[in-house]
């Protein structure tokens, strides 16, 4: 069968359909941990955006064992190199409402990510799943494209001396004879690269005091630790709450694996560390900051395509700085200049608003996307920086955005005399090479 998908995103022109849109995911996995055995049954609720007689699905590493589609009989189905690609015996009209069903089974494995991995990856003795960019389809079939955001049921069962986190709420637990069924609701709208299952012997603690529900899921050993990196967490959420505005979903947990792990993982309603991270280090309390503040920038407001990623990561990477500030460490300020002079000895040849495949999740996206919102501060002052970043959440909260959108609200709320100043700082920050001046 000839596969015709067309690309979704150009960074990953082999990931997601944009013929056809997801609007709930229903996941019922089978896990067992000795072995490595994942039999699944996902089904997806979607619309047709075109007239589709084919549709594509994502799925790496595991085996389809059968397809079913409610509206057209499926006339046949491949599944090569991650795509599962089904030809329908008769056309589903643009606007109509469809379900697919896959069963499918295997021993799921990261896929390759340079040096590293993404995706259902064992730990010791459990599992984590790092979604980003491309893991989603190591462990369930999907839509695999950023601006494709559905509402998710995660079930998973597995031996009953494991602890089991998912996204969103906890709303089931089942125990039975050796194994227990857990089920996970995440009602708002999430990208599939949000989406993740975390297995582990672990205990759960409820931090008391929090303006919204926060848990931190980790090994019992672990618990006399946890203060020294996460302990001010629940005066990060209120400081961020003030900020950025209200948190976008019902609760946030933090999971704390007991294997070391190079850099924490996000997902959405929650972050995953490794025990390394269980420190009082600024190097480790700044990603407590930046993990916590991507549920706002990157899960409640997604980026439409990758190279949108500073949206992201230069948004949350100032959320660092601010908690510096208000912690009673360096300035905002200070941060800034800091990684200015470092960023001026590098090479000055990233694009920020387009940064590339290769380069998307360099270090230069991250802080000079932090720096350009600090250049914005700086120039339109703290009243209208901060009106901006709530509006930002608030207009756009469980949605898709682009750059353009950004830059277009903030000269907005700037008013309209600070037009062309504000299309000038977007334009050197975002779309020169050169690193421009730091403003004082």
């Amino acid at each position: 069968m000839k596969v015709s998908v067309p690309a979704s995103d150009d960074y990953f022109p082999g990931s997601g359909d944009p013929r056809y849109s997801v609007r709930h995911y229903d996941l019922r996995l089978d896990y067992r941990v000795d072995g490595n055995r994942l039999d699944g049954h996902a089904e997806l609720e979607a619309v047709a955006l075109v007239d589709l007689d084919e549709l594509a699905l994502d799925l790496h590493g595991l085996d389809v064992a059968k397809v079913r589609v409610d509206v057209a009989a499926v006339a046949r189905y491949t599944h090569k190199q991650g795509r599962l690609v089904v030809r329908l015996r008769r056309t589903i009209a643009a606007g109509t409402a469809f379900r697919v069903a896959v069963r499918y089974e295997g021993r799921p494995r990261p896929i390759a990510d340079g040096d590293d991995g993404m995706g259902w990856e064992e730990l010791t003795d459990g599992v984590l799943v790092a979604g980003q960019t491309n893991g989603a389809p190591t462990w369930f079939p999907c839509n695999d494209r950023p601006d494709d955001k559905a509402s998710y049921r995660i079930e998973v069962t597995t031996a009953s001396a494991y602890h089991v986190v998912a996204n969103g709420s906890l709303t089931q637990r089942h125990q039975g004879a050796g194994a227990t069924t857990w089920v996970y609701e995440q009602p708002e709208p999430m990208a599939t690269y949000l989406a993740t299952v975390q297995i582990g012997h672990y205990v759960a603690r409820q931090l008391p005091g929090a303006v919204v529900p926060m848990t931190a899921v980790l090994p019992a050993g672990r618990l006399h630790e946890y203060d020294a990196g996460f302990g001010r967490q629940v005066e990060m959420m209120e400081f961020f709450v003030r900020r950025f505005g209200p948190y976008p979903f019902a609760g946030y947990t933090v999971v704390i694996t007991d294997d070391p792990l190079e850099i924490p993982l996000e997902a959405q309603t929650l972050s995953i560390f490794g025990s390394n991270f269980l420190t009082d280090d600024w190097d480790s309390v700044r990603l407590v900051a930046h993990e916590l503040a991507h549920q706002w920038f990157g899960n409640a407001v997604t980026a439409s395509s990758w190279r949108d990623i500073w949206l992201h990561e230069g948004f949350a990477c100032y959320a660092e700085w601010l908690w510096s500030e208000e912690s009673g460490g360096l300035s905002a300020q200070e941060r800034a200049e800091e990684h200015w002079q470092r960023l001026s000895r590098l090479p000055q040849d990233l694009l920020l608003g387009d940064p590339g495949a290769t380069d998307m999740f360099d270090d230069r996206v991250y802080k000079r996307g932090a720096l350009t919102l600090h250049a914005l501060r700086a120039q339109v002052g703290d009243e209208t920086f901060f009106t901006l970043l709530q509006e930002w959440v608030r207009r756009h909260r469980h949605g898709s955005v682009t750059t353009a959108q950004f830059t277009e609200l903030a000269a907005e709320i700037a008013g309209e005399t600070a037009g062309p100043a504000l299309a000038e700082l977007f334009t050197a920050w975002l779309w020169r090479e050169p690193l421009p001046d730091l403003p004082g």
